[in-house]
């Protein structure tokens, strides 16, 4: 019997996330039953470095032209993990070339640009190739499952939602102006960055929309040193700091379509905390938390209990049975987050062996762009609260 042809994979982006893909593309076939997948090219800019990521990450080539590596036959599957400025060109690109395009979040800097890839997946889809947001944390095994609790009813009606992502990684006023906080080239700073990460499992969770928001952001350090090798930043004067042009700290309150309201906080400012995703959902039947620093761990509360046996328990979600759990280790073996990223790899390929669209898809990357975009906005003018437009391109 012949090997089935295998996936060939094209990266692009060689920092944190490409390290990060790479290990799921190269860990995925041999613990899931997979199709297999070949590693064939990362882009880069830099052509030194771009073949030192090769070499590390297993790529079989490097190059430093996405677009010819995009145009090419033997290629498959793109992978986008670039600067957010750089997402709409290249997923646009790559659909129109007949890949299949994983783009990680947010899905881009704008609305717009998100409008723009949201129709071009709509058009590629239409030829049977799909396309994803990377929402990684929508695949630990413990939020899978309490999403799973959530729609077989065991929370009842959903009332509240708090969701926080807290880091420390900026605090220091002294830490250079890396592109993660200028506008042009990140679109928004905690907002963005981590902020879309819980405004997303937010409704994912639940399975309702965020509606409108009420919201403030702030920049707790104006000026920063440059980074090394950072030329051409406008209004710098030649000195040796430039201007934050991102948010340092959101903070949200919304209304979700279900009934349910929300509060919602993302910080790169909270000492002390390193990548702390915390999320708590109260239902009329019970309730479900969860914190990302205890990530094998869903704590359920049962209201339908008896108050003498009332309160959180502790669920070890690493059974068998358990989302993702049963490719992995014997139970009481945990996963990190490494293991998130295999996990978007192992439903990404499924979905195009099957034909079904993966999610999240281009639209709900869209619909959480709009959320971020009213976010801005409310916080800008000060508006009590700021309606997001739930128009039909933004719908899954």
């Amino acid at each position: 019997m012949s090997r089935p042809r295998p996936l060939r994979v094209a990266l692009i982006g060689t920092g944190f996330m490409g390290a990060a893909h790479s290990h799921a593309w190269r860990t995925a076939p041999h613990v899931f039953d997979l199709p297999p997948v070949d590693r064939s090219v990362i882009c880069g800019r830099d052509p030194q470095r771009t073949r030192e990521a090769a070499a590390k990450f297993g790529w079989l080539e490097s190059s430093v032209d996405w677009r010819e590596v995009v145009a090419r036959d033997d290629i498959d599957i793109v992978d986008i993990c670039t600067v957010g400025e750089t997402h709409a060109e290249m997923a646009e690109v790559a659909l129109a070339a007949g890949k299949h395009v994983i783009c990680e979040k947010p899905l881009a800097n704008t609305v717009e640009e998100a409008q723009r890839m949201t129709r071009a997946a709509q058009r590629a889809q239409a030829r049977g190739v799909v396309s994803m947001v990377a929402f990684n944390y929508r695949r630990v095994p413990a939020l899978a499952y309490a999403r799973e609790l959530i729609s077989q009813g065991r929370l009842g009606e959903v009332r509240h939602v708090r969701a926080q992502y807290l880091q420390d990684w900026i605090a220091d006023p002294d830490f250079p102006l890396v592109w993660r906080l200028q506008k042009d080239k990140a679109g928004s700073g905690a907002l963005g960055d981590i902020g879309a990460h819980v405004i997303d499992a937010a409704e994912y969770l639940t399975g309702q929309r965020i509606e409108r928001v009420s919201a403030m952001l702030h920049t707790f350090v104006s000026e920063r040193p440059l980074a090394e090798n950072m030329v051409g930043l406008s209004g710098t004067g030649g000195a040796d700091r430039g201007e934050v042009t991102v948010d340092d700290a959101a903070l949200i309150h919304a209304t979700l379509s279900g009934g349910a309201i929300a509060a919602i906080e993302a910080t790169r400012f909270a000492t002390g905390r390193k990548n702390s995703v915390r999320i708590e959902i109260n239902g009329s039947r019970g309730s479900v938390a969860f914190d990302f620093e205890s990530m094998n761990e869903l704590l359920f509360h049962d209201a339908d209990l008896a108050d003498i046996e009332g309160g959180f328990r502790r669920i070890y979600v690493t059974e068998p049975d358990h989302p993702y759990a049963g490719a992995w280790w014997p139970p009481g073996h945990g996963l990190g987050y490494d293991h998130t990223f295999v996990h978007e790899v192992v439903d990404f390929v499924r979905a195009i062996g099957s034909g079904t669209p993966p999610t999240p898809s281009f639209a709900e990357g869209l619909h959480v762009q709009r959320v971020l975009e009213a976010v801005e906005a409310s916080a800008r003018t000060g508006s009590t609260w700021t309606a997001i437009d739930q128009d039909e391109e933004g719908r899954s």
